[in-house]
């Protein structure tokens, strides 16, 4: 019997874990309209402090977690949590962090400036959701990144994992969305970021360490591009392009109405078969 297709995706916001956004939506309902086409998947967010546990019932992955990540120079804890949807049948794995994912805003403070370590928080987020599917010897044939906190995921799968048998063979879809494209992420980040197979070179595009920048960046390492938005930004939509990925026009995220489900299906197998 021929294995199902493996669908990871990897989301800045899922619902009802976060307010009702077009990501959050999409996080929630094309994983569970991907698992009942007959594909396997596994999802994964951060685990914001604005999430409430008891109400959601989070509770810690004992097996997973105890991995220590370093970054920046510092041991930072990885520590697993896990939540079920119980409607859709579906499990949502949470990266958590004290450091860096305890706080009571998203991205930004009380009075709107940007967290001056979203940067290491997005490294942390890509490297913990890669060792956590290598702990799970769960081996995706996609996966599917939401949302700019995810967009160390393509850079790290093809360059530092790319030789783990786990990834050897997976493609990543890259949902874009105009959000944190003008964001300072901090200076120093390539030098943050470089080593373990990953050069100067491989991150040049970081020398200005922008949110647009860093999607960019995303872009360069994704087998695919889906636009998030009905206007995508045009230094996105031109980079796509010109790397000549395939890419996926904007559809209308309903929780109703699932019909976008089997033009995201067609285009994970049109991926597969590349």
């Amino acid at each position: 019997m021929e294995e199902p297709v493996r669908v990871l995706f990897v989301n800045s916001e899922i619902f009802p874990y976060m307010p009702e956004t077009d990501i959050s939506v999409l996080g929630r309902y094309l994983p569970q309209g991907i698992q009942e086409s007959g594909k396997e998947i596994r999802s994964f967010m951060p685990r914001y402090g604005t999430i409430n546990e008891r109400r959601n019932q989070l509770h810690e992955v004992i097996r997973l977690s105890g991995m220590n990540l370093v970054i920046n120079n510092a041991d930072r804890p990885l520590v697993i949590k896990v939540s079920s949807i119980s409607s859709a049948r579906m499990q949502v794995y949470f990266i958590d962090n004290e450091d860096y994912f305890h706080r009571k805003f998203i991205y930004q403070d009380a009075e709107g400036k940007d967290f001056k370590d979203n940067d290491e928080r997005a490294v942390f987020f890509a490297r913990g959701v890669l060792e956590t599917v290598k702990k799970l010897r769960w081996k995706p044939d996609i996966i599917h990144c939401q949302g700019w906190i995810t967009h160390f995921v393509p850079v790290y799968l093809k360059k530092v994992y790319h030789e783990d048998p786990i990834f050897t063979e997976t493609k990543v879809v890259l949902s874009l969305y105009n959000e944190m494209l003008g964001a300072c992420l901090g200076e120093g980040l390539i030098d943050k970021i470089q080593g373990d197979n990953l050069g100067r070179s491989d991150v040049d595009q970081l020398e200005e360490p922008t949110g647009i920048n860093l999607a960019k960046l995303a872009i360069r390492y994704a087998d695919g591009v889906v636009s998030g938005v009905p206007a995508l930004d045009p230094a996105l939509a031109d980079y796509a392009r010109e790397l000549q990925l395939p890419v996926m026009p904007y559809i209308p995220v309903s929780k109703d109405d699932m019909s976008y489900v089997r033009t995201y299906n067609q285009f994970y197998d049109d991926l597969l078969q590349k």
